[in-house]
């Protein structure tokens, strides 16, 4: 967490200094999103062919290797299973790719906005459904692996609900609070926050880049770009749902 999230180096002393020479956090999750240089050390470095567009493979770094790789080695997705995919943003909609990849019977994608379940079917969700329904869990039926994106208490309680016996129920959304439950609700079901997808990167990304190529995780569909001084539209496209994954670019 003190690498990742304080946006300084361990020891507590700064990476950077501002133009008055004060002391600059710039290390945000590791890295400067903002910044036209960056730092890196070699083990936090993937190896990619040149040919390939950075702007569209930069994304495969955090959120699309976290919903495909929840599916693919955390929950580890068997062909025939049934799961339900609570939000269809860049991280739900990376899970309903890697879904289909892994042979998944039955994949539900849920979200707020009818643009991203519309997406999510043409994708490989074979239901998408409205995640305002107040009979969300029956709708949903049961299913062999929940996955909730959303952080949001009352929909990862719907998450678990819907497990069957034996299933398994992967959590990545962050800052949504307490939730609480009634121990039988986990009787015989398995609920776990998941990083990254328990993924390596050097050894996952390649491995997604690879079914890209190959057209079967079409994540550059997500992707739209934008330049920096274009920030605020970027925001905007992405909480009305019109931008999955908005990529901003610093002039060049």
């Amino acid at each position: 967490m003190a690498r990742n999230l304080s946006g300084v180096r361990v020891d507590g002393s700064a990476g950077a200094n501002g133009t008055g020479g004060e002391p600059v956090a710039a290390r945000r999750f590791g890295q400067s999103s903002f910044a036209t240089h960056a730092v890196a050390t070699e083990r936090n470095l993937v190896t990619v062919d040149k040919s390939l567009p950075l702007e569209l493979l930069g994304p495969l770094g955090c959120g699309l290797q976290t919903g495909a790789g929840s599916v693919f080695i955390a929950l580890k997705v068997r062909p025939a299973d049934a799961i339900a995919v609570f939000g269809a943003g860049a991280v739900g909609l990376a899970a309903v790719m890697a879904a289909k990849v892994a042979g998944a019977g039955e994949i539900i994608a849920v979200d707020l906005h009818a643009s991203r379940r519309e997406l999510a079917l043409e994708l490989g969700a074979t239901r998408a459904l409205d995640g305002a329904d107040p009979g969300l869990a029956d709708a949903v039926g049961e299913v062999d692996h929940s996955f909730d994106t959303t952080g949001v208490p009352e929909v990862i309680r719907t998450a678990i609900a819907v497990l069957r016996p034996g299933g398994s129920c992967g959590l990545v959304g962050a800052g949504g609070g307490e939730v609480t439950l009634r121990p039988t609700a986990l009787a015989g079901r398995t609920v776990r926050f998941i990083l990254e997808g328990d993924a390596v990167p050097q050894q996952f990304i390649p491995m997604l880049i690879g079914l890209w190529r190959q057209g079967r995780f079409p994540f550059d569909r997500l992707i739209r770009t934008y330049p920096l001084g274009g920030i605020n539209d970027a925001e905007r496209d992405s909480a009305s749902g019109a931008t999955v994954k908005p990529v901003l670019l610093p002039a060049s």
